[in-house]
């Protein structure tokens, strides 16, 4: 019997564990924390307790105010709440790409829908600081080496699970996208990989026109399942 999502995901995050970096730059294990080990197992027992096949969602690293506490990619403690309907103890801060990720999510149809059709991962599965603000692993002084060893190694891990080789997405059409696909090139793991506007981008600089880019994420998200 094939191992349920929730089981696959479940021991890939507590596996986890923090590299070693250049002095100056910190990371942050939420797995580590029973609090976070508590709301990442009911989540996964609630959306991923299945062996469907399903579309792989790329963003960069957790941020200290989403994944880095929760343990779920995009999800900070409010819509954890809010959405998820799963009760916790964390601050319930707002995060920016949190909020416009969720946006995307209920225009979809909502966690049960989305969730069922789509994993969101990340290209590192781990968050890191500098002078205590979010950064991102192209931005670390070791960034090259990081990125051929632990990044390929994590990246690596996912093709043990039930994905859709034929298509994922990249979250970030800049340097991640730019990471991605040429890591992609080198080792084939998809067909193809298209790339979304990065949501901190979308909330920071594009907020006037929020409805539209949800519009196209929506859009672009239902491409593989139209008929």
């Amino acid at each position: 019997m094939k191992n349920t999502w929730s089981q696959l995901l479940f021991d890939f995050y507590s596996q986890l564990r923090c590299p070693e970096l250049p002095a100056g730059n910190e990371c942050m294990n939420p797995y580590l924390e029973s609090e976070c080990i508590v709301v990442v197992k009911e989540f996964l027992e609630k959306h991923f307790n299945d062996t469907n096949e399903r579309i792989v969602l790329f963003g960069i690293n957790p941020g200290r105010f989403g994944a880095g506490q929760t343990g779920i990619p995009f999800t900070d403690p409010v819509a954890l709440e809010n959405d998820l309907l799963i009760s916790n103890v964390f601050d319930k801060r707002t995060e920016l790409s949190s909020e416009f990720i969720y946006k995307c999510i209920n225009a979809f149809g909502g966690p049960a829908v989305f969730y069922s059709k789509f994993l969101i991962s990340s290209v590192y599965p781990l968050g890191f600081l500098k002078d205590g603000k979010n950064l991102n692993y192209y931005e670390l002084p070791n960034a090259a080496e990081f990125i051929s060893k632990s990044i390929v190694k994590e990246l690596q891990k996912h093709l043990a699970w039930p994905i859709h080789r034929r298509l994922a997405f990249c979250i970030g059409q800049g340097e991640n996208f730019k990471v991605l696909s040429h890591l992609n090139k080198t080792h084939q793991w998809f067909d193809q990989i298209r790339p979304l506007p990065h949501p901190r981008w979308v909330m920071q600089y594009r907020r006037k026109q929020v409805d539209q880019y949800v519009n196209d994420y929506v859009k672009a998200l239902s491409t593989p399942f139209a008929t």
